[in-house]
């Protein structure tokens, strides 16, 4: 019983986490890819980042794009501030439309 209650507990403070990172992860897109992508993502300096400008491309392509950056271009690379899991799940929101800061 003691143990299923760990278990529980821990879970609970890996979602609390999880959620935190998510948090960070939206302040992050809002705000610093906000900057050259516009602060609702429809463009700016940088293309629109919403699903119906995204939605052709692989996710894979765009993950890349966001954990390299893009050579040539003012687009940064992310990698040596989020993970790739990071960046999986900012093109999964992407996709579906980005959720707003709470």
């Amino acid at each position: 019983m003691k143990y299923a209650a760990a278990i529980a507990v821990g879970t609970l403070a890996l979602a609390a986490h999880a959620g935190e990172r998510e948090a960070e992860l939206i302040r992050l897109v809002r705000q610093d890819c906000g900057s050259c992508h516009g602060m609702t993502l429809k463009g700016g300096l940088g293309l629109p980042l919403t699903p119906e400008a995204l939605g052709d491309k692989p996710a894979d392509s765009l993950v890349s794009t966001v954990m390299n950056g893009r050579p040539g271009t003012a687009m940064p690379p992310w990698k040596t501030i989020i993970s790739e899991q990071d960046a999986e799940w900012i093109v999964k929101r992407l996709l579906e439309g980005f959720p707003e800061e709470k």
